[in-house]
């Protein structure tokens, strides 16, 4: 039978992906995105209502010294979690992540899918963002020529059927679109490029709808599938040892650090009541991808987070930023 061996938590913000030096001009992004937000109790605003309410010492913590501490508080978190996947060494691992238009398009956006083709591309991006040090960043998600990686397909083919068994009505692909180009997403290519010691270990490509309304899962919804994802994987007759890696989040694009911690401290103690009611209203936007670890947390009920660590990494003085976490649970 197959066993759960360990879970990984992690954010794939850009800025894990962007150099130390490069930090400081997300301050000019964050600003040029005037309506681009959500604030922290989920209603639409602007950059410049979050600059007249944010708290007017953040640009002590916004200094390039600053930043580039935080730079490298956030490479020791991600250098920790790649240590102890290799120390573990999984046979395959399950990740949860979210597609941003990346493989899924609005002419079919699932709330849970399962991927389990045999193989699954990693291709170059074709993206290009207004400045040049942003598309560079964004390349380092991806190979620099098409890659086909491993799937375990039999074990995805298995979790299909009994998370259907489950009552989850999950949508299943077995090949990439073509005309997309764009290979597997930046939430499933994050931990292959940063965090898995071995790129040629087999995958499953568990898919939650993290972004895009109407047919976003609660967070009791995602708790309730990352149990059954449990159930299903140690249900597998076949001897493996399976990690889990949920990435994505944790609070952005208006960070909020006191949620997060929250979030972080309820998963340490097994708060499965405080996790799994979480409003939709503070899963919007990119904060939309915390249902990823929501699910991983329902996965992880039977083991223990072992480390854990929080950077709130704020980009601008209006309180933009990504809340950067990482736990392991073994």
């Amino acid at each position: 039978m197959a066993s759960i061996v360990a879970g990984v938590g992690a954010s794939h913000s850009i800025m894990l992906m962007t150099k130390a030096e490069d930090w400081p001009k997300f301050r000019d992004v964050d600003s040029s995105r005037v309506s681009y937000y959500f604030d922290k109790f989920g209603k639409p605003t602007t950059y410049e209502a979050l600059l007249a309410v944010a708290d007017k010492d953040l640009e002590k913590i916004l200094t390039p010294e600053a930043l580039h501490t935080k730079y490298q508080l956030c490479q020791k978190g991600l250098g920790t979690l790649r240590e102890a996947l290799a120390r573990v060494g999984p046979d395959i691992i399950v990740i949860i992540g979210d597609d941003q238009k990346e493989m899924l398009l609005e002419d079919n956006l699932p709330a849970f899918m399962v991927y389990w083709g045999k193989e699954i591309f990693n291709r170059p991006t074709s993206k290009i963002e207004p400045w040049e040090w942003y598309t560079a960043a964004r390349r380092r998600y991806y190979e620099t020529e098409t890659r086909a990686f491993p799937v375990a397909a039999d074990l995805g083919e298995h979790l299909i059927q009994k998370l259907m068994d489950a009552g989850f009505d999950v949508a299943q692909s077995t090949r990439q679109p073509e005309h997309v180009k764009e290979g597997e997403g930046h939430a499933f290519a994050f931990p292959r490029a940063v965090l898995m010691p071995d790129k040629a270990i087999p995958i499953v490509p568990v898919f939650i709808n993290a972004y895009y309304p109407p047919n976003q899962p609660t967070a009791q919804r995602c708790y309730e599938f990352g149990r059954s994802l449990h159930s299903a994987i140690e249900s597998w007759p076949q001897s493996a040892r399976v990690a889990l890696i949920a990435t994505g989040g944790l609070s952005h694009f208006t960070l909020d650090e006191d949620f997060d911690r929250g979030l972080l401290d309820a998963m340490r103690k097994k708060d499965q009541k405080a996790i799994a009611s979480v409003s939709s209203a503070k899963l919007k936007s990119g904060s939309g991808e915390i249902r990823n670890w929501i699910a991983l947390a329902g996965a992880m009920e039977s083991l223990n987070i072992k480390w854990s660590d929080y950077v709130p990494c704020y980009r601008s003085p209006a309180g933009t930023g990504t809340g950067i976490a990482f736990a392991l649970w073994e």
